[in-house]
């Protein structure tokens, strides 16, 4: 028997509290990694599923299995088999092109890649933007990628070919990248595939007919996020409708004057790092938020802000459709 959206979120709640009492009275069960584990050996989940009374979504998601099937050279095309990266934006379309195994390093500083490209691209050594001898002799790369503002790390790797990304849309940088490793007919097919997919999930959730509200929290604002964002971009794509107050290409400031502004059938809430989660909790919890439509009826959801504003690519681009997907559906029934 299917269950209302509202009858499943308390069947959720109440599976959650359970598992946290079962979490407290287990806890001598726990295995010697410190992994919470039910009486049979089952680990139990400890993901963030809300934020100041907002869903979150896809709280388990599997960052391993971000990146796409592996893909090969265009006919009579080498094959690369020793990536160095210059700059860690890059490694989106290598992830995209299902590649990732081939990068060696990354000249960049420890940290720099961002956690959804999974465990195997952040495992990749950072060798800083200047590597020394010992790291560039035991890179050995055949290719390194660059872009315009990080070229000047590949003179380290001497004569090795040498591929410079420009600046574009994501697309065009995918296909830049695909062009340079020797992927050209996969790159465009790839482009086109996720292209087709957009739309069938726009229409699929009846995107067209919802109004989706873009906010971000910074430390001290509420940002509406405008449609040449990232996440405005991909929403785009998918076909979904913005509220009139949103539809400008750039970015705004909610001012006490334009507050409504942030409402909408829907509302996807981002947090730009810790500052923005605290700032964030506050205004989630605020009378003038709780008043907004969309919070009435239940209708917000965080997602992953690293993803949906923090870079941009098809591996990010597949991640905010399957967050759109599995979320608008069950979220956009209510109507002005």
């Amino acid at each position: 028997m299917s269950r209302s959206p509202r009858s499943g979120r308390r069947f959720r709640r109440a599976a959650l509290a359970a598992i946290a009492l079962l979490s407290l009275t287990v806890a001598a069960c726990s295995s010697d990694d410190d992994t919470l584990r039910t009486p049979d050996g089952a680990p139990i989940s400890t993901s963030t599923t809300r934020i100041a009374e907002v869903n979150v979504v896809a709280p388990e998601r599997d960052f391993s299995e971000t990146c796409l099937q592996p893909t090969t050279p265009d006919p009579g095309q080498p094959d690369v088999t020793r990536i160095v990266v210059t700059d860690p934006s890059l490694l989106d379309p290598i992830c995209a092109l299902g590649i990732g195994p081939k990068v060696v390093a990354v000249t960049s500083a420890p940290g720099s890649v961002m956690a959804y490209l999974g465990p195997q691209l952040n495992s990749v050594p950072t060798i800083g933007s200047t590597p020394d001898a010992a790291a560039v002799t035991a890179a050995k790369p055949d290719v390194v990628l660059t872009t315009p503002t990080t070229t000047s790390s590949a003179a380290a790797f001497g004569g090795v070919r040498s591929v410079e990304v420009g600046p574009g849309t994501w697309q065009q940088q995918f296909q830049a990248v695909a062009d340079g490793l020797g992927r050209s007919e996969s790159g465009v097919r790839l482009l086109k595939q996720f292209t087709n997919r957009a739309a069938s999930v726009g229409k699929w959730t009846d995107a067209a007919h919802t109004w989706v509200s873009l906010v971000r929290f910074t430390a001290d604002a509420e940002v509406i996020a405008g449609t040449n964002t990232f996440a405005g971009q991909i929403l785009s794509m998918i076909g979904a409708q913005r509220p009139p107050a949103q539809r400008g290409s750039e970015s705004f400031t909610v001012t006490d004057q334009n507050f409504h502004a942030a409402d909408g059938d829907l509302i996807y809430v981002g947090f730009d790092g810790a500052k923005g989660l605290e700032h964030g909790k506050q205004v989630l919890l605020s009378d003038a938020w709780l008043d907004l439509g969309a919070p009435t009826w239940k209708r917000v959801l965080a997602i992953d802000d690293q993803v949906w504003y923090q870079t941009s690519g098809l591996a990010a681009a597949w991640l905010v459709l399957y967050d759109v997907r599995d979320s608008l559906a069950d979220g956009s029934s209510a109507t002005y």
